[in-house]
């Protein structure tokens, strides 16, 4: 005798979640193995995103190098990652200073990352700066900083390995970028089109560098709930900026981005991915309803995005 359609729904939904589960708790563990004794080169490592991912990286056995502005922080993030540490089973991270507001250095920086072990597997660009501010409020020297740090920072640096890449036949260089490389907001001005300009960089690197078994690969994330933009102006708000301001209250937690880059970054065949909150829903379908809000207020087109992860 057939099951009534009233109990077959929830054993289905059951199943699936189970399947799931078992999916998430097996790529879990292969990332961990398959970066044990890689290279990994995480920049803006201070930072929530950037210290997820070293507390990740390092507990799974990678050989990290830690990169950020301020040497005091790393520090205070080495001690945090070698205390109690088994150091069987983790390597102590190497630390180096990286600000990429002063371009001059970058060249420097390069060679100091390939002395640390002579060469590197992966490369996490997570820096970034953001801006809210109203177009005519925001000065051209602010453009260029914004641009330096989220575009011609990580593109430099990006250009800078890839030679020791290129001669091994391997690497992964991994950009947490934002969905406003993908689409725009008001307010965001400089910080959408530094984003929108390396995620298009990124895009073509993926393609040439490919004969030479280098897989590109860029995180398109929401909002990251956990913490607050650095140095942005206060303009005064209006019903449209109040609006985003509450929207923005939810968004992506850095653990669960975090997770997402070391998924991606055992991936073979990765590709591009864009992560919605994963952990909190509601705070990724609230961040699609803004944008497509917004684009009614302005008088858009429609702009319709689904949950999706490109692989």
């Amino acid at each position: 005798m057939a099951l009534p359609f009233v109990m077959v729904l929830p054993l289905l939904i059951i199943v699936a979640a189970g399947v799931y589960y078992i999916y998430n708790e097996v790529t879990h563990y292969m990332s961990k193995s398959l970066v044990r004794n890689k290279v990994v080169v995480i920049t803006d490592a201070v930072s929530g995103v950037g210290t997820e991912c070293a507390q990740l990286f390092h507990k799974a056995g990678a050989r990290l190098v830690l990169c950020g502005m301020s040497w005091d922080k790393l520090e205070s993030l080495f001690d945090s990652l070698t205390t109690d540490a088994d150091p069987r089973e983790t390597f102590a991270p190497k630390l180096v200073i990286l600000d990429f507001s002063d371009m001059d250095s970058i060249e420097d920086v390069v060679a100091e990352v390939l002395e640390c072990y002579g060469c590197l597997d992966v490369l996490v660009c997570n820096s970034s700066v953001k801006l809210k501010a109203p177009v005519q409020s925001t000065s051209l020297e602010m453009d260029r900083n914004i641009m330096d740090i989220n575009y011609f920072g990580p593109s430099t640096l990006a250009k800078g390995v890839l030679p020791t890449m290129i001669s091994r036949r391997s690497g992964h260089i991994l950009l947490v970028n934002s969905i406003q490389g993908r689409l725009a907001i008001p307010f965001r001005s400089s910080y959408a089109a530094s984003k929108h300009a390396a995620q298009a960089f990124f895009d073509c690197l993926r393609a040439e560098v490919e004969e030479y078994g280098i897989i590109v690969s860029t995180i398109s994330h929401t909002f990251i709930n956990a913490s607050d933009p650095v140095g942005e102006p206060a303009p005064k708000r209006n019903a449209l900026a109040a609006f985003i301001a509450r929207q923005m209250t939810h968004g992506l937690r850095p653990s669960v981005l975090a997770n997402e880059v070391m998924q991606t970054g055992w991936r073979a065949g990765a590709s591009a991915c864009l992560v919605l909150s994963c952990e909190d829903y509601s705070g990724g379908i609230n961040a699609l309803n803004m944008m497509h809000s917004v684009s009614e207020w302005v008088n858009e087109p429609c702009i319709k995005q689904h949950i999706w992860r490109i692989v």
